[in-house]
């Protein structure tokens, strides 16, 4: 018998396999049995409604899907009059993402998202900050940081936090999220990205730009996963192109104690329990009793090439 749990930030889930917020919603419980999920995670929730970018928001390209969402959000009351009771029916741990446009603002909605039924809170500072001319609270640690003492002074509930992958230095705002109390770290959310379409001329989104997921991601967000999981002693959630187990494997092995999957859910709705079910059939075929053992196990064997070392992440 495979043992698939594993401990995350606060919480201890059956298997590691959980949606990534803004991909998973209440019908998807007509093609897969939510209650084999490691935990829900819902939606981006806003304070106050949201109705998202301008159209077209969504362009294919290969190996992954842009996106310009744009967080649209039916707020809080929708969610406590409708989202909340539903979940509550299901066994998995629900996990509520949230968004707001100030430091203050993340710790007011998190103070009003702990609540019985909420069993952590994932912060997406992924969002742009108002105080800081727009740009994303992760994409620095110093406002990082701040964000996150505001998140951890407003809530008791296990505080997870997403990060973005389009910052320089993403281990030391890692590090600074850890130092201000954030309990897991999700990593990444998506990379930003353009496309054109080549009859018109016009960029392919309403908004211009958008944030490419899929498989084309994986190996930059892996190698993100492997740096972050070496930086921090808090759990790293594997997030970016996961589409087949052994995808969830190689983040596990880099580090990740869980993963999430998004865009796989899109091609394929009963992705996440395919995933799980593999994960089985993996440990059987590799005599490993605990998947939780997989976590962190890369072997590591230093390169004889001195110019590649700077590859290495600090240590």
């Amino acid at each position: 018998m495979i043992d698939l749990s594993v401990r995350v930030g606060g919480l201890t889930l059956a298997n590691p396999v959980m949606p990534a917020s803004g991909t998973f919603a209440e019908g998807l419980d007509k093609v897969m049995d939510f209650n084999r999920l490691g935990a829900f995670v819902t939606k981006t929730i806003t304070r106050e409604l949201r109705a998202g970018n301008p159209l077209p928001r969504v362009v294919e390209r290969a190996g992954g899907l842009i996106n310009s969402i744009g967080i649209p959000s039916k707020g809080v009351p929708y969610f406590l009059e409708h989202t909340l009771p539903y979940y509550a029916g299901h066994k998995p741990p629900l996990v509520v993402s949230i968004s707001a446009p100030t430091a203050e603002d993340f710790g007011h909605l998190a103070s009003e998202m702990t609540l019985p039924g909420v069993a952590a809170i994932e912060a997406n500072i992924s969002c742009p900050n108002i105080e800081e001319d727009g740009k994303a609270f992760a994409m620095r640690a110093s406002s990082t940081e701040t964000v996150v003492r505001h998140l951890r002074a407003a809530t008791s509930l296990p505080l997870w936090v997403k990060l973005t992958p389009n910052t320089g230095d993403l281990p030391e705002v890692a590090r600074a999220a850890e130092l201000a109390g954030a309990d897991a770290l999700v990593v990444a959310n998506t990379i930003l990205a353009m496309a054109i379409d080549l009859d018109t001329f016009k960029p392919c989104l309403g908004n211009i730009m958008g944030g490419l997921s899929g498989p084309a991601i994986k190996p930059i967000v892996l190698r993100q996963v492997y740096q972050c999981a070496r930086t921090v002693k808090i759990p790293v959630i594997g997030c970016g192109g996961i589409s087949t187990t052994e995808d969830a494997v190689e983040y596990m092995l880099a580090g990740a104690s869980a993963v999430q999957v998004g865009t796989a859910t899109f091609v394929q709705p009963a992705a996440m329990t395919t995933i799980i079910d593999g994960l089985v059939k993996f440990c059987e075929r590799k005599d490993i009793t605990r998947v939780a053992d997989l976590i962190g196990a890369v072997v590591n064997e230093e390169s004889d090439e001195p110019e590649l070392s700077w590859l290495a992440p600090p240590t």
